[in-house]
């Protein structure tokens, strides 16, 4: 092949007038070559030419969209065939790369505009087991698509769907990326996701993506050793060659030191925004990007890495939202970076899953400390409460070793009494504390058992328990307003009124700007013992309006609906307000209040 003068721009596969141009980063090789349908599987006809600082390209006039392709690699006397790092389709985690064009999908009108942080409820979905028309075959997008019309009823407006990068076999959770610019191929491939992401548009629900930056693989990895090289039998040129290359998740950690490396990471997080027209991504395990044994050794360029990715991210697309997955309170992970921080908008909170989940799951009322549970609804990181996302129930929290809120409630009834009413006294508190509230896939029907990916979720439980979905509804609509009468919910403030440690009740105000419609009173009470005339604090006299009582027998057979009403708070000093009230409040139940208009 004649070396050309004018070299398209990019990487991988990609078309242009003349045909298809093919770029690939192989420092150590002698010779490279694409092979593909479009010359018979020559290893000879179509050889690349060395750019320089390890790149090879070529442009092949013959090869077509839809066509299978690889790389043959010479180093020495091997003689490497490999998937192409960038190939945005390949056939599966072993087979070929697909050349495919990433701007040919029609989007039709897709213009959405991802809603405030503090006017989110984000709705976590394993794509694999969330719906299966039939339990023998694995979930994908189009499945996914049949049930968009529940999810916007139910009111979430946000999915975030674990990761989708091409993986090893048809199952998994998908923490195992073989392919990283590839969607799955079982799932439906890249067309298949991008239709979800519009459809799910039109019903106005955002689309969060995982994605795994700590390691690759480790299996089905074309990248280990991609281009023959490698240094004490480590994984070569995409990854640390030293100790810093091991992970729990094998011994695969990028080399976020190289150049060519990092461009790798953050090309692919501008693929997704750009070519998917994705809402944010949700980054797993970040500590293991800038620390080699969550808190062990810093990686610092790991962490500049993050930086780096995420100021590009607020830049090119602003109004999309970076949330990671860190777990160890650090402060810094959604500090601005020029102060230092890595830059995310929010991050999963430790300090509010692991205390709310102790304290509903507690065998005995004494056990649950509202100490703890006060200081999980108070707590935040920074200035802004949405610098955190809350919940109760998440892929690793359900699995792992550790079941579904109900399971673990009660493991013999884990639909029962005990079961709904201390699983949805965890839901109310989530969606009234400050932060951006997240559920689990089945959490709103009473999934129970534990997350797998083999198992898809119990549809028939939606049914059995519809009233446990209602409220799941309800408690979306009050958290985003959406009656006008609890703006407060959305709002930045808390303050913790009553705390009685002893019969377990607490009580807290959310607001935001104060007044009728946005001062809202939660009242919780966490034991099994009811109460009557039970006299709680408000900030201001006169009638308040019951928004939701969980005791509610709409929202199931098995509830006792306590007769909690609307009240008229006295002027009379009590929990630090100036008014105060009689409330009626059953066993395990939240009771929310806000001013009548």
């Amino acid at each position: 092949m004649a070396e050309q003068t004018t070299h398209q721009s990019g990487m991988g596969a990609l078309p242009f007038a003349g045909g298809i141009f093919f770029r690939v980063w192989a420092p150590h090789a002698d010779a490279l070559a694409v092979t593909g349908d479009f010359n018979d599987w020559s290893e000879s006809a179509n050889p690349l030419i060395h750019e320089g600082n390890g790149y090879w390209y070529g442009e092949v006039a013959s090869a077509a969209l839809g066509q299978q392709y690889r790389y043959c690699i010479t180093n020495g006397e091997q003689k490497l065939s490999r998937i192409d790092p960038y190939a945005r389709q390949v056939t599966n985690s072993v087979g070929n790369g697909v050349i495919y064009d990433p701007a040919a999908f029609d989007w039709e009108d897709d213009h959405f505009t991802l809603p405030a942080h503090n006017e989110l409820v984000i709705y976590e979905m394993h794509v694999g087991s969330f719906y299966r028309e039939d339990e023998n075959e694995v979930g994908n997008f189009d499945m996914v698509l049949k049930r968009l019309d529940y999810l916007q009823k139910l009111g979430i407006n946000v999915i975030q769907v674990m990761p989708i990068a091409e993986f090893a076999g048809d199952l998994s959770w998908g923490y195992n990326p073989a392919h990283l610019f590839a969607v799955e191929s079982a799932y439906g491939g890249p067309d298949g996701f991008k239709r979800l992401v519009k459809e799910a548009h039109r019903r106005g629900i955002a689309v969060i993506l995982d994605v795994v930056y700590n390691h690759f693989g480790p299996s089905d990895l074309d990248l280990w050793q991609f281009d023959g090289w490698q240094e004490n039998d480590k994984g070569g040129i995409y990854f640390y060659n030293d100790h810093r290359s091991q992970t729990p998740w094998g011994d695969t950690r990028p080399d976020y030191g190289r150049e060519e490396v990092r461009r790798f990471i953050h090309d692919n997080v501008m693929m997704w925004l750009k070519d998917y027209h994705l809402d944010g991504l949700r980054y797993d395990m970040t500590v293991y990007i800038h620390s080699t044994d969550a808190g062990g050794e810093a990686i610092p360029e790991g962490w500049h890495l993050l930086q780096e990715i995420n100021a590009s991210v607020r830049q090119a697309f602003p109004g999309r939202i970076t949330i990671a997955e860190d777990l160890h309170s650090n402060e810094a992970i959604t500090a601005d970076t020029a102060a230092g921080g890595a830059g995310f908008h929010s991050q999963w909170d430790a300090q509010f899953v692991h205390p709310i989940r102790t304290f509903v799951t507690a065998a005995q009322d004494q056990e649950r400390s509202m100490h703890a549970l006060a200081a999980a609804l108070s707590f935040r990181y920074g200035n802004d409460a949405c610098s955190r996302v809350i919940y109760s129930e998440s892929h690793d929290e359900v699995a792992n070793g550790k079941a579904r809120v109900p399971q673990e409630i009660h493991p013999d009834d884990p639909q029962g009494w005990y079961a709904q009413k201390r699983s949805t006294l965890a839901a109310a508190l989530l969606f009234t504390a400050p932060g951006i509230p997240m559920i689990f896939q089945g959490q709103e029907f009473l999934q129970g058992e534990w997350f797998r990916d083999d198992v898809p979720l119990d549809w028939d439980l939606r049914e059995d328990y519809h009233g446990i979905v209602r409220m799941y509804r309800d408690l979306i609509r009050l958290r985003l307003n959406r009656y006008g009468n609890t703006r407060g919910l959305c709002g930045q403030h808390i303050a913790i009124s009553h705390l009685n440690e002893a019969d377990n009740i607490i009580a807290f105000q959310r607001w935001d700007q104060h007044g009728a419609g946005d001062d809202v009173m939660i009242i919780a009470n966490c034991s099994h013992q009811a109460h009557n005339n039970y006299l709680i604090g408000f900030p201001e006299s006169g009638e308040w309006t019951l928004r939701f009582n969980s005791d509610a027998a709409i929202y199931s057979d098995d509830f006792a609906d306590t007769p909690s009403g609307n009240i008229y708070a006295e002027n009379a000093a009590r929990d630090g307000f100036n008014a105060c009230a009689a409330i009626q409040i059953a066993p395990y139940s939240v009771l929310i209040y806000s001013r009548k208009l």
